[in-house]
């Protein structure tokens, strides 16, 4: 019977920590607009994608059939989705100051429209979009790509 209180302390300690470590993460970006089936998945948390959507590193973002979805990044890229559409953001750094400037995602299948922000044009090689059949190095600044692939 002792456990029990123990076990609880440990649930309640461990559910904390989980939402202090969220609460630290600083958003990288959030959706400024949406139709249809979107969502942002962070972690095992997925919230359907309406504008002001929170966007982390390592977030999942997709769009189902007839949908669309359009995220703002805090150095100003514009990443816009086409329906059944499925990229991660696998790295973000932004912090100009220090000359520390990256963006890494993965185009798994889907549209993208792609507008350069203050990474691309402060650092070019900086920018670069992985598709199942190559990578994309961001040398302008827009680019559109399609990946056909089953959803």
């Amino acid at each position: 019977m002792a456990l029990r209180p123990l076990v609880f302390l440990f649930l309640l300690l461990s559910a904390l920590v989980s939402f202090a470590a969220r609460a630290d993460e600083t958003p990288i970006g959030y959706v400024k607009t949406a139709t249809g089936e979107a969502s942002v998945t962070n972690g095992k948390i997925r919230v359907s994608a309406q504008p002001g959507t929170p966007v982390f590193l390592g977030s999942q973002l997709k769009t189902g059939p007839k949908s669309s979805l359009g995220v703002t990044f805090k150095d100003d890229t514009v990443m816009s989705f086409g329906s059944d559409t499925e990229l991660s953001v696998d790295e973000y750094l932004y912090a100009p100051a220090q000359g520390k400037l990256k963006l890494a995602a993965t185009l798994l299948r889907g549209s993208l429209n792609y507008v350069s922000g203050l990474i691309a044009k402060l650092q070019p090689d900086a920018v670069s979009v992985k598709t199942p059949s190559g990578i994309i190095g961001v040398r302008g600044t827009q680019f559109a790509v399609k990946v056909d692939g089953k959803p």
